[in-house]
């Protein structure tokens, strides 16, 4: 007994001072370096950067990481119960650390020659080691691992310990957190899933390789199962929904990030706008969530409308055959690999022609899908010899498609189960729509597919805008001495230049000439010889100066005559943003597309302050009294007008001024930056009416299928119809839209801006204005209409039938002014001096 009794002695002294050296090692060396559990108050998840509409419906997200924080609020009870089943049934009731779990650690441990095998973890040790410690399975780790497992329930509750967990863990297919990982797998939130996959969801965190019902859905119900029997035993569910659970089948597949709004050319501009403004590793990291101006329903309408008029302008020019040919042997298997690697463009979809019987064809599509196109749908079909000539039509469907040509096909507009022939159209096109009181992009498509060609041709391409320039030179004439009645000569005219083999010796698109011609009629018949004229007489260097007011750039602004035809080479965005200066009235404005930023947390890092157009505003500078002149676009307050004229009448000017900015005497209504104005309103007013007129009875008649009488535009052409245009506007909306080749080519000799750009405008403005109530614009003060000979531009006699009623500023009519003379600022040029190529 005394040896027992002596190495019982010795063990127990043995076990005291093994236990007091492991605390010291533990409390001198270990603890100082654990990481602070204090910064898990202020973790940081990597959650990539979101593009939102104004509305909040999804663009685009960057990131590597897919994750989506939730709060333990928003997550179901059942997802909650069915984790702790899974991963650590006593998580209310220990203190970071489950001895039992770390005993049975311990035995595999034993069982496998002393080599760590994992579990034993409970869900705090897990985030221990996932936010703080590496991932190393060394003793040192799971040591440190149980002492901050100790120090973090002391510091932080169970619900933020679960939240923690849920929002880190990797779950499979680059989803990470349960709200990500219910998105891959099954295409939705995880408010929305049932028992058997919430159960699913849980069982990802063992392996998430091998438990996920993608790679391994087999795998998947067995874990899953498990789980739903764990729930069972510990009475979070009851024996009849457990019986209804794994009878389930497995429903998880991969579900790719789906838009909500097709607008990938806005997430480009704000990620590139993005680098440009934060670090660049935070960008993809930091959780940024960036609302644009885009509003969602105008932008799937822009979309909408400019493939489908890309594709109609296809149509009109041939078809130029199949992609491909894999030949007749090949098998299904093959042509479905074939084309689940193929990129879809928009609405058309990659097909390998399987079979081709007498009228009709048997496609395979991708993913196993199968349709039938028919031969009384391909009537378009005639092969493309050039953009000007067709061959023949095709007598049979065998003339057209063989088995193993590789196609394009697209569901019909109006009925899902027709299928047509198509193809990617070589042609290209744009659509931005503006906010015309403050400049916000509420729609923007630069090109017919972003994943066919990434090069935003609503911002970056430079064409030129032929037609659609010329009320720019329109409203410098009318600033100047001319009126609506002027009448200018439309005759030929010829410029000599020596450099050249030939003279240039502009005409119309007709070739004709129609004599003296009512400067209002000029416009709305779009006459080039007319408009070149004007310039001379604006001048050239007034004209451009006048030009850069709307936004254009002088280096982009040709200095010859050529101007006068639109030979300048601008974005779209440009012409749309001088559009809006004649739907808001006058003002200038500056286009943007980012309306704020937030971080992960909801906190706004930055919201825009655009300029705006306030026409019934007057304006005071901050602490300088009241100044009605001139706006101070940088620095001001807004204050009611009617409380102004108050002030004005009740105080002397003086007494006014030093008043004005009294909070207690004028209430502020905004402190916005304020849009000055450009354009003299009168002068505003009758382009407006004149851009009414291009609708009415103009170039832009097909325009009146809308059946709106506010609508007001102009289209453009260029030489050799090398670029479309149309720009047309509501008082609340403007949209621009272009059609051309990205290398500048003929689209064909009867394509115009009438008809190639405006039908896209139309099918845009359609939706665009549904519910929106016609407007009229109010005529402003010191403006008279007076009826005038149509032919003379002069008063009409009385009684005249033929008589047009004209509008004037007062000081501008007929009876008080002669017609213009010239200012001599033309740069000396005349009807013999130099010029550039044609353009229209």
């Amino acid at each position: 007994m005394s040896l027992i009794r002596r190495l019982f002695k010795w063990g127990f002294i043995l076990g005291i001072v093994g236990s007091l050296f492991i605390a010291a090692v533990t409390w001198l060396y270990l603890i100082p370096r654990l990481p602070d559990v204090n910064s898990l108050r202020d973790y940081h998840l990597q959650t990539p950067l979101r593009v939102l509409s104004r509305d909040g419906k999804l663009i685009s997200e960057f990131g590597e990481q897919r994750r989506i924080p939730l709060r333990i609020d928003q997550v179901p009870q059942l997802y909650i119960d069915a984790l702790l089943s899974a991963e650590d049934e006593n998580f209310y009731s220990h203190y970071g650390v489950d001895p039992k779990g770390l005993l049975r650690a311990a035995v595999r441990m034993m069982q496998a020659g002393g080599k760590i095998q994992g579990g034993g973890s409970t869900i705090t040790m897990q985030v221990a080691r996932n936010y703080l410690l590496t991932l190393d399975q060394t003793f040192i780790r799971k040591f440190n691992e149980i002492l901050l497992a100790f120090q973090i329930e002391q510091e932080l509750s169970k619900e933020q310990i679960l939240e923690m967990y849920f929002n880190k863990m990797f779950m499979g297919h680059r989803a990470y957190g349960i709200e990500a990982a219910s998105h891959v797998y099954y295409g939705r939130s995880i408010s929305e899933l049932n028992l058997p996959q919430l159960a699913m969801l849980a069982g990802l965190y063992k392996a998430p390789s091998r438990y996920n019902p993608i790679s391994n859905p087999e795998r998947s119900k067995i874990r899953r199962d498990w789980i739903l029997g764990r729930m069972l035993q510990l009475d979070y569910i009851h024996e009849e929904q457990y019986q209804t659970a794994i009878a389930a089948p497995i429903t998880g597949r991969f579900h790719s990030l789906k838009p909500e709004t097709s607008a990938s050319y806005v997430a480009e501009m704000v990620r590139s706008e993005l680098f440009d403004s934060f670090p660049i590793e935070d960008v993809y990291t930091g959780g940024y969530r960036v609302y644009t101006t885009i509003d969602s329903r105008l932008q799937d309408a822009a979309q909408l409308a400019v493939q489908k008029g890309l594709l109609a302008y296809d149509r009109r020019h041939g078809y130029r055959g199949v992609e491909k040919n894999h030949g007749p042997s090949v098998t299904a298997e093959e042509a479905e690999r074939l084309l689940n690697r193929t990129a879809v463009f928009g609405p058309l979809q990659p097909a390998i022609v399987r079979q081709v019987n007498e009228d009709s064809a048997d496609l395979l599509l991708r993913y196993g899908q199968t349709v039938t196109i028919h031969f009384s749908d391909m009537s378009w079909i005639r092969p493309r010899i050039s953009i000007d000539h067709l061959g023949s039509a095709a007598k049979t469907i065998s003339d057209i498609l063989s088995p193993g040509d590789q196609i394009r096909v697209r569901q019909a507009y109006t009925d899902a189960d027709v299928w047509y022939l198509s193809q990617v159209p070589d042609a290209q096109g744009a659509l931005i729509a503006l906010d015309p009181k403050d400049g916000a992009m509420i729609a923007l498509v630069g090109g017919f597919e972003y994943l066919h060609s990434k090069f935003n041709r609503a911002t970056q391409a430079l064409r030129q805008p032929g037609s659609n320039f010329k009320p720019i030179i329109y409203s410098a004439a009318l600033e100047q001495d001319f009126t609506a009645a002027t009448l200018i000569n439309d005759a030929p005219v010829v410029f000599n230049d020596a450099s050249l083999e030939d003279s240039w010796r502009p005409e119309n698109y007709s070739g004709k000439f129609f004599g003296p011609t009512r400067l209002r009629k000029a416009l709305y018949k779009s006459r080039n010889l007319v408009s070149i004229r004007i310039l001379r007489e604006v001048g050239i260097k007034s004209a451009i100066n006048y030009a850069t007011r709307f936004g254009f750039k002088p280096e982009q602004l040709p200095r010859n005559l050529s101007l006068a035809l639109g030979s300048a080479s601008v974005p779209p965005i440009d012409v749309a943003t001088a559009y809006a200066t004649f739907a808001n009235q006058g003002y200038q404005i500056q286009p943007y597309f980012i309306e704020r930023i937030e971080d992960s947390f909801g906190k706004v890092l930055y919201q825009s302050q655009p300029t705006t157009v306030c026409p019934n505003c007057d304006y005071v500078r901050l602490n300088d009294g009241v100044n009605l002149d001139q706006p101070d676009v940088v620095e001001t307050t807004v204050i009611n007008s009617v409380a102004i004229v108050a002030l004005n009448e009740a105080l002397d000017e003086e007494d006014a001024q030093q008043n004005a900015s009294d909070k207690e005497l004028v209430r502020p209504i905004t402190h916005l930056p304020i849009a000055p104005r450009i354009m003299d309103e009168r002068v505003n007013y009758i382009m407006h009416t004149i851009l009414q007129d291009v609708v009415k009875k103009g170039t832009a008649r097909r325009a009146q299928q809308l059946k709106r009488n506010d609508l007001a535009g102009k289209t453009g052409t260029t030489n050799d119809q090398k670029d479309a245009w149309f720009s047309g506007y509501v008082d609340s909306m403007v949209a621009t839209t272009w059609v051309g080749f990205d290398q500048p080519a003929s689209l064909g000799k009867k394509e115009f801006g009438s008809t190639a750009a405006l039908p896209i405008w139309i099918d845009f403005m359609e939706i665009a204005l549904k519910d929106v109530p016609q407007t009229k614009r109010q005529q402003p003060d010191k403006m008279v209409t007076i009826k005038i000979d149509e032919t003379t531009g002069e008063l009409a006699r009385p009684g005249d039938p033929s008589a047009v009623e004209e509008i004037f500023r007062a000081e501008r009519t007929p009876l008080q002014m002669a017609l213009p003379k010239s200012n001599g600022s033309n740069n000396g040029l005349n009807d013999q001096e130099t010029g550039p190529e044609q353009v229209f």
